[in-house]
């Protein structure tokens, strides 16, 4: 019966010892295309067109070139309409 229970424990040491760094590494990867995704979910695309037209949009152009800003105010920016 210890035997057996040793063959076990060593089996489960196996497994896991094999599998823990594949799932490590597939949860980074999973992290960073989340956090790639976040970042493009909060960003909205600047751009002029050919005749000087301010464009903004969810999506990047394609073949222009683009200002990526983000939708989210800065902390600490206060906005006042009272000008002297």
């Amino acid at each position: 019966m210890l035997v057996l229970a040793v063959a076990l424990g060593a089996a489960a040491w196996w497994w896991f010892a094999r599998e823990m760094p594949r799932r490590e590494r597939e949860r980074a990867i999973a992290s960073e295309a989340a956090a790639k995704q976040a970042e493009r979910a909060d960003s909205l695309y600047r751009w002029r067109d050919a005749a000087g037209n301010l464009h903004v949009d969810q999506e990047p152009p394609k073949g222009v070139k683009y200002e990526r800003i983000s939708r989210t105010p800065q902390d600490g920016i206060e906005v006042d309409g009272n000008r002297d």
